[in-house]
């Protein structure tokens, strides 16, 4: 014992003496309910196919997807989120393969929801970009920007084929305003009043998404700043959350994750709905490039990232790692 350990009071170190002790007084846990696995399946392929960008992940064909969904059951994943990815002769200006129900996302949404059923959450992307030759998020007018009002009416269609097609959940990722709202009056007029949206609320127009666009094979020039949020703005995206929960959204997203655990933290401070966090491939992609080069620990900087956007108040983690973590957990 020294002069300086005979203080009196707490030693906060005393729980941390042991990994018992850690995981006993641990304030915020993963679990694999918490997880949802985002996923690409890819038009007139047999057999997944790799993409570079995103060391690990794939766009699959229906039966390896089909494997996945049920793999992500079996490890207690809650969700899946689909996206499509068309040949590239079927795009075209207007996004019609998104909207055609033999499309590929609707054909993967009919395919996993006769694999697992309800066992799984079904979420499908309702985003116009992945099926647009010009690779924007709606409908171009003559001046060659995204006409909001005619994007809607795009997107109501596109809503009652998703959720034809066996969808629990639909993503409002195209960020028009109003589209919450027109989604569910669109449900709504087809009988699919339990099919429920995940308002993609807060979505700012970020570096971080470069290796998506590989993964869904786009065709976009220029970018997307003026529907998606301006990354230095935390106002705007309130009052876009605001305006989604007025519309109906059932649930809301904050994406990117990592970077904006501030905004995350304030949006569950502030809902009573669940609130979800998409952790995107330029997150993804940074962790496994850095751990290829032995820079970090893969598995515990996974984790580390994971733990995080829990404890900023995410409810669910959409994460391309979900499977893996889960097995973990």
């Amino acid at each position: 014992m020294t002069v300086y350990g005979s203080f009196p009071g707490a030693r906060p170190r005393r729980l941390r003496t042991t990994p018992a002790m850690r995981r006993m007084v641990a304030e915020t846990r993963l679990h694999p309910a918490d997880l949802i696995l985002p996923a690409f399946v890819r038009e007139g392929v047999s057999e997944p196919v790799a993409i570079s960008a995103m060391p690990g992940v794939v766009q699959h064909s229906l039966d390896s997807l089909r494997k996945a969904a049920v793999e992500a059951v079996s490890v207690g994943v809650s969700g899946i989120m689909l996206f499509g990815v068309p040949e590239d002769a079927k795009k075209d200006a207007l996004g019609t393969a998104g909207t055609d129900p033999d499309g590929i996302l609707q054909v993967a949404l009919r395919a996993v929801r006769e694999e697992v059923g309800d066992d799984l959450v079904i979420m499908s992307d309702l985003c116009l970009d992945e099926f647009t030759d010009h690779g924007h998020c709606g409908v171009l007018d003559a001046q060659g920007r995204v006409d909001n009002d005619a994007t809607l009416e795009r997107y109501a269609e596109m809503a009652q084929v998703q959720a034809d097609a066996g969808a629990h959940l639909l993503g409002t990722s195209g960020m028009m305003d109003g589209q919450v709202g027109v989604a569910r009056d669109a449900l709504d007029t087809i009988g699919k009043e339990d099919v429920g949206i995940l308002a993609y609320a807060v979505k700012y127009s970020s570096a971080f998404y470069g290796p998506f666009r590989e993964a869904v094979g786009s065709s976009l020039t220029g970018d997307r700043k003026t529907y998606q949020q301006d990354p230095a703005n935390v106002r705007e995206s309130m009052r876009e959350l605001a305006l989604d929960l007025e519309e109906g959204a059932d649930m809301v997203m904050v994406k990117p994750a990592g970077p904006y655990l501030d905004v995350l933290a304030k949006v569950a401070a502030e809902v009573a709905v669940p609130v979800a966090a998409y952790q995107i491939s330029g997150e993804y992609s940074m962790i496994e490039a850095a751990a290829e080069k032995g820079w970090i620990d893969r598995d515990k900087a996974i984790l580390e990232s994971l733990t995080g956007i829990k404890r900023a108040g995410a409810h669910m983690i959409l994460t391309y790692w979900a499977t893996e973590v889960a097995r973990g957990l």
